[in-house]
C-alpha cells in the first residue's frame, strides 16, 4: 500500500519550525487518535458531550468552565462575540447587522500581530473593534487603562512570541486593570504550555490551541469564569457555527489534556543534548555561527540559533531557505529573523537522524558538502 506522500505526490517535510499551523501543527499520540477515532464511530447529543466534556475539562484544570472549540483563532472571535452578545438573543443572531456602541476591545498595540492571520481580523469577526493601547515598544497598566472609554467591552492580551515581549505589562497588571474597570480580560496563550498561570492571574477566558503545546488534534481549548464560557458556547448558535468543532476533536482534545497533564515533557535541557551535536557540526562550516537561544516568550524552550556570514558564504540566507524547501525533504525553519542573516532551529519534532539531513542540506547549499 503506498504511503500518504506517494498516493498525493506530497513532499516529506523536517519540520524544525516547531509547532506551526503551516506545517499541521503537531503529530498526537497514540491515545489521542484512538480517543478521536472512537469518537467519529458514535453517535451523540452534541450539546450533551459539549457540556459534559467542558466539565469534566474544568475538573482537571480546577477552573469554572471550559469549553472545546475548533481552533485558538476562534477562540478568539467566539470569546469577542461572548462579551459582545451575552445573553442576547436578538445579537447572537444578528451580530454583524447591529450597530454595538460598546464593543471596542482595547490590547497593547505591541500584541497586534499576524500570527497566520491579523489578530484584528479575529476580533472583527466577533463584533468587536480593536483599539490599541501604549506603543509597539511599550504598554504599561496606566498606558492601558489610558485607552478604556465607556465603549470598551473588554481587554485582550495575546500571549505569543509573536508579540513585542520588552516594557510590557503582564497578564496579571492587565487583570488588576481590568478588575478596576469591570471590564472581562482575555488572554490569548495559543501556544503556552502552562494551562493553569493566566486563569490564576485573573483572566476571565484563556484560550489555547488544542494542537500545538497540548498535542491534540486541530482544535482549541477556552477555559474561564462560568459565565463567560456559557456566553462562548452560545456562540454554536451564531458565528461559531461556521467554526463548529466535531465530536472527534472534542474527545480528541479532552484526551490530549489528560495526557498531557500528567506526561513528562521534554525539558529545554534536554532540547540543549539533542541539538549539541547539531550546532558544533554546523558551527564547522565557513561563514557560519550556531548557538543555543532561548525562547523569547519565556517558555522552557531551547532552540538553535543560526547566523550565516553572507559575505563569507555568498549565499542570502532568504535563498538558503528557500532552497532548502526544494529537496528531497522540505526542510523549514523558524525564518523571522532571515532579512538578519539569522534562521532558528526548533528540535522538538525532529530527531537526531533528521537534524544530520538538516546539516547536509546546508551544507550542501553553501558548497561546503565536501567539508561534512
Amino acid at each position: 500500500m503506498s504511503s500518504i506522500y506517494e498516493k498525493y505526490d506530497l513532499k516529506q517535510v523536517i519540520n524544525t519550525s516547531g509547532r506551526m499551523t503551516a506545517l499541521g501543527v503537531s503529530t498526537p499520540r497514540p491515545e489521542v487518535v484512538q480517543a478521536a477515532m472512537d469518537g467519529m464511530n458514535q453517535y451523540f447529543e452534541m450539546k450533551d458531550l459539549v457540556n459534559k466534556t467542558g466539565e469534566y475539562i474544568a475538573r482537571l484544570l480546577d477552573v469554572e468552565g471550559a469549553t472545546v472549540v475548533s481552533c485558538a483563532s476562534a477562540g478568539i472571535a467566539q470569546s469577542v462575540a461572548a462579551v459582545l452578545v451575552k445573553d442576547s438573543d436578538w445579537l447572537l443572531e444578528n451580530l454583524h447587522v447591529t450597530a454595538i456602541e460598546n464593543n471596542e476591545i482595547v490590547l497593547p498595540k505591541g500584541h497586534n500581530v499576524n500570527f497566520g492571520a491579523p489578530v484584528g481580523s479575529m476580533v472583527a469577526l466577533g463584533g468587536g473593534k480593536l483599539v490599541e493601547a501604549g506603543y509597539a515598544n511599550e504598554c504599561s497598566a496606566d498606558q492601558l487603562a489610558a485607552a478604556i472609554t465607556p465603549r470598551t467591552a473588554a481587554i485582550l492580551y495575546i500571549k505569543s512570541h509573536h508579540c513585542v515581549q520588552k516594557s510590557m505589562l503582564s497578564v496579571e497588571q492587565a487583570a488588576v486593570v481590568a478588575r478596576k474597570h469591570n471590564l472581562p480580560l482575555i488572554v490569548d496563550a495559543a501556544a503556552e504550555e502552562d494551562l493553569h498561570v493566566y486563569y490564576r492571574s485573573g483572566a476571565d477566558l484563556v484560550i489555547y490551541s488544542g494542537a500545538k503545546a497540548i498535542e491534540g488534534p486541530t482544535s482549541g481549548l477556552v477555559i474561564g469564569k462560568t459565565q463567560y464560557v456559557e456566553w462562548v458556547k452560545r456562540q454554536t448558535a451564531g458565528i461559531g457555527r461556521a467554526m463548529k468543532v466535531g465530536k472527534e476533536g472534542i474527545l480528541g482534545l479532552t484526551c490530549a489534556i489528560e495526557h498531557y497533564l500528567t506526561a513528562t515533557k521534554e525539558s529545554g535541557a534536554e532540547m540543549v543534548a539533542k541539538m549539541t551535536p547539531f550546532i558544533d557540526a554546523l558551527n564547522t562550516l565557513n561563514g557560519v555561527t550556531a548557538r543555543v537561544v532561548w525562547d523569547s516568550a519565556g517558555r522552557d524552550i531551547a532552540r538553535a540559533e543560526i547566523a550565516f556570514n553572507e559575505g563569507v558564504t555568498g549565499v542570502g540566507t532568504g535563498d538558503l531557505v528557500s532552497q532548502l524547501k526544494q529537496g528531497e525533504y522540505a526542510i523549514y525553519f523558524r525564518g523571522y529573523k532571515a532579512n538578519e542573516g539569522i534562521i532558528e532551529a526548533d528540535v522538538r519534532s525532529v530527531n537526531a537522524d533528521q537534524l544530520n539531513i538538516v546539516y547536509r542540506r546546508i551544507s550542501e547549499v553553501l558548497g561546503q558538502e565536501k567539508q561534512a
